[in-house]
Parts: C-alpha cells; sequence; structure tokens
C-alpha cells in the first residue's frame, strides 16, 4: 500500500501591496492553518516593494503539511483598474441602467495587457481579456466608447 502525499492546503486573500501586517485578514487566515503572519508578511512587502503602496494585490498561499508555505501573487483585479482609469470611487447599483463614467478601448487594451501576464490568463488572447474588460466596466457603470 502506498503511502498518500499530503498536498497543501490553499488560502487566497487579497492583501494591500507593501502593507501586510499580521493583523486580519492575513493573521487569523494563515495562524488557522499553523503558519507564522509574520514570515509570510515580511516576505510579501518585499515582494512588492516595486508596487505602489496600497494597491490590492490577489495572493494564493499554497501551506504544506509541514507549515512551510509558498505563494504567488496577481496582477490587481479588473475593477480595481477600471475605477482607477475613471475616477469613481465604487460601481452602479444598477449595472446597464445608470452609467457612471465613459472609458476608451486604448484604456480596455491596457488594461488587458497588464491582465495577461496573469498566470491563468496565458492562455487567452489579448481580444479574449478585453472583452472580459469591457463587461467588467458594464457591470462597474462604465461605458466603453472607440
Amino acid at each position: 500500500m502506498s503511502a498518500l502525499k499530503a498536498r497543501p492546503q490553499m488560502i487566497r486573500l487579497v492583501v494591500a501591496a507593501g502593507k501586510a501586517a499580521p493583523t486580519p485578514p492575513v493573521g487569523p487566515a494563515l495562524g488557522a492553518k499553523g503558519v507564522k503572519s509574520m514570515d509570510f508578511c515580511k516576505e510579501f512587502n518585499a515582494r512588492t516593494a516595486g508596487l505602489e503602496v496600497g494597491v490590492p494585490v490577489p495572493v494564493n498561499v499554497a501551506v504544506n503539511p509541514d507549515r512551510t508555505f509558498t505563494f504567488t501573487t496577481n496582477t490587481p483585479h479588473v475593477s480595481y483598474f477600471i475605477k482607477k482609469t475613471t475616477g469613481i470611487d465604487k460601481g452602479t447599483g444598477r449595472p446597464g441602467h445608470d452609467f457612471l463614467a465613459t472609458m476608451s478601448l486604448k484604456h480596455v487594451y491596457e488594461i488587458a495587457k497588464i491582465k495577461a501576464t496573469d498566470d491563468h490568463m496565458r492562455h487567452l488572447s489579448l481580444e479574449s481579456i478585453a472583452r472580459m474588460v469591457v463587461g467588467s466596466a458594464r457591470s462597474c457603470g462604465v461605458q466603453v466608447v472607440p
């Protein structure tokens, strides 16, 4: 009988670049798995030092059975880029009916180029990613104009 190899447990977080601290949400999420949250915070802050402080960075943390961890960072969510480009604070309460701002196709393709660097988007064409960005913009109440 072969011994089953234990798989790492995955934790998904969104942490502000350069501002990781062992307070919620980081501390409780990692502490429940037996990981020293301070070690993660130091490594995360060092890895995101090149980014603008406070940018929300999605993180996937793989916690091994021996309580060691590895993590990968992705680019911020599309809605973050849309809000930053248009200058709105939050999306509309009635998507498709109320439009809060407009955005050009040039901005859509710039966001798509940034998102294309994520591992889970590498297999998609730039046009497909741009279509996703347009859909997210509509959900936020932003109209895309040529």
